[in-house]
């Protein structure tokens, strides 16, 4: 191995493969359970690194997720209409996702804060559409007797 001239040289043993350490146990130090350092037991394929468990599988999200988000988010702002199907469809998602306990959803916040909205949408919906009856039944006995 070679270094550049006016740098200082590698460690002592810098580049040998780990061997039996003083005390003769082999891998003395190392970590990964006596591995060397870079070199541990790939995951099986479709797994990733999940802290601080391990390995774990990949985390999937719902097709429906970015749907039933942005349903429950205008049901609120522009379209009270929007609420009942954010309603129906995050309820069924969670359904489906509590089907599947051992999947590591990713999604899941989204799906239930749609589905929240959703609720909260038609809820405001159902009491926008009382108070219109409201006034329109107000309106019609103001017109009938005068």
């Amino acid at each position: 191995m070679s270094y550049d001239e006016g740098s200082t040289p590698p460690p002592p043993g810098w580049g040998t493969p780990p061997g039996p350490q003083a005390g003769g146990a082999p891998n003395a130090g190392a970590p990964y359970g006596g591995q060397p350092y870079g070199q541990y037991n790939a995951p099986p394929p479709g797994y990733i690194a999940s802290s601080p468990y391990g390995w774990g599988p990949r985390p999937q999200e719902h097709p429906n997720g970015t749907t039933i988000l942005v349903l429950g988010i205008l049901s609120l702002v522009a379209c009270g209409v929007c609420g009942p199907f954010a309603w129906a469809m995050g309820s069924k998602a969670l359904k489906e996702m509590d089907a599947q306990p051992g999947t590591n959803w990713s999604n899941r916040g989204n799906v239930s804060a749609g589905r929240v909205c959703g609720i909260i949408g038609s809820c405001i919906l159902g009491l926008s559409l009382v108070w219109f009856l409201f006034v329109i039944g107000i309106f019609t006995s103001i017109a009938s007797r005068g």
